[in-house]
């Protein structure tokens, strides 16, 4: 089986030092989709760096094609069947386990037991799970320091010691990126009011947008 993965240098060191490796398996990474030409003959496509891409349906009508889209879901991008969607943030590339949302699940897990990777399959829900959840407890975090409960530091020392977390929801904002946060509360915000946005979550947002003018 050959599978052709579109990622960026930071993103193939999270998958090769996260997944194991099938022996059986011919996994090739490219850096911009033309170089897809050169592999038409692909078992599966892995895009997960850049905008979709406007490709011939023709390459890619029968072959699961999983894209890295957190907020997007299938549904709302009207995707072909044979599409899913995996959380490619940093940081969760190299989990141990990938959630993913797809409608083609018989011919996604034949690809994912091939390359000897494990998955949850999802719904077809925006930040799937885990990062839905982290967002919100990010969320939180923010509101706990507009309140005065502790500092950034102490939060996030209070969270890896008291639940386990490998780091803290600090921590975590500033590994995934706040716009990546704010963004996915921002989505969810809109049919669940709990995710409305701590307004220092907000203000840290909008200093980081400034920042990039």
């Amino acid at each position: 089986m050959r599978i052709v993965i579109l990622a960026t240098e930071d993103q193939k060191i999270e998958i090769i030092n996260g997944k194991n490796k099938a022996s059986a398996t011919n996994i090739i990474f490219i850096k911009v989709i033309s170089e897809i030409e050169s592999y038409k003959d692909f078992d599966a496509l892995f895009l997960l760096t850049g905008p979709l891409p406007d490709f011939g349906t023709e390459v890619v009508s029968q072959k699961p094609v999983i894209i890295n889209s957190v907020i997007n879901t299938l549904e709302s991008q009207k995707l072909p069947s044979n599409f899913g969607r995996i959380n490619g943030w940093p940081g969760f590339l190299e989990r141990s386990v990938w959630e993913v949302a797809t409608n083609a699940g018989s011919d996604a897990e034949i690809v994912f037991r091939a390359l000897e990777w494990e998955v949850s399959f999802v719904k077809d829900e925006p930040g799937l799970v885990t990062a839905r959840v982290l967002s919100m407890i990010i969320n939180e975090a923010y509101f706990a320091l507009d309140e005065n409960v502790s500092t950034k530091n102490e939060i996030d020392l209070a969270m890896k010691l008291g639940t386990n977390y490998p780091i803290g929801p600090f921590e975590w904002a500033d590994k995934i990126g706040i716009d990546n946060i704010y963004h996915l509360l921002k989505k969810l915000s809109e049919t669940n009011k709990r995710y409305l946005i701590a307004p220092l979550l907000e203000k840290a947002f909008q200093e980081s947008t400034l920042a990039r003018l």
